[in-house]
């Protein structure tokens, strides 16, 4: 199918240019994961920048946001946090030393055992991911403009069918995060 000119974007470009220098390569991935990456990193900058005017890096919004929505009393242990994030132990402590740090966090010594720690929100850290995400949904919805309902809908449904597909590949997607509340 040829595309005109002004329907075509960057990743129609490298691919003709891979048919050019290696006409043997099956370029089709990258019209799929090429735009991915592309659209992940544009998008990001403009996201990243929503998160720094609230004073936040990405990885920081990512800890707060992942409390807030396990429910109140907004708490997980940072192994909880860790899985949900996919990210190391070791990543995760700077993150909650910085977020402590600012008075968005705290930690204390669980209830049922007092040798582990529970991870939970201020007032202030719940304020500072509400007013953040309320500003990312806003850039979000804004990049999303020039798709209507049903490209939106059928977009979403194939996203979900490759997310699953990749993640089953990839063996590496967490599982479900469960909230625990105090008392169970």
């Amino acid at each position: 199918m040829r595309l005109a000119k002004s329907d075509t974007d960057r990743i129609d470009d490298i691919q003709a240019q891979w048919r050019d220098a290696a006409p043997d390569l099956d370029t089709s991935p990258i019209g799929i994961l090429g735009r991915i990456y592309r659209i992940a990193d544009l998008s990001g900058r403009q996201i990243g920048a929503v998160f720094e005017s609230h004073g936040l890096e990405r990885g920081e919004f990512d800890v707060l946001a992942t409390l807030y929505r396990s429910g109140a009393p907004h708490e997980l242990t940072p192994t909880d946090l860790y899985r949900e994030l996919l990210i190391s132990s070791g990543g995760l402590t700077h993150r909650l030393n910085q977020l402590e740090e600012a008075g968005l966090i705290e930690r204390t010594k669980s209830d049922a055992d007092g040798r582990s720690w529970r991870v939970r929100l201020t007032k202030a850290g719940r304020q500072r991911v509400l007013a953040a995400y309320r500003d990312d949904l806003a850039v979000e919805a804004r990049l999303l403009h020039g798709l209507s309902a049903d490209d939106r809908a059928q977009l979403i449904g194939l996203l979900r069918k490759l997310h699953l597909a990749v993640a089953q590949t990839a063996d590496v997607e967490a599982p479900p995060l469960k909230a625990k509340r105090r008392g169970q």
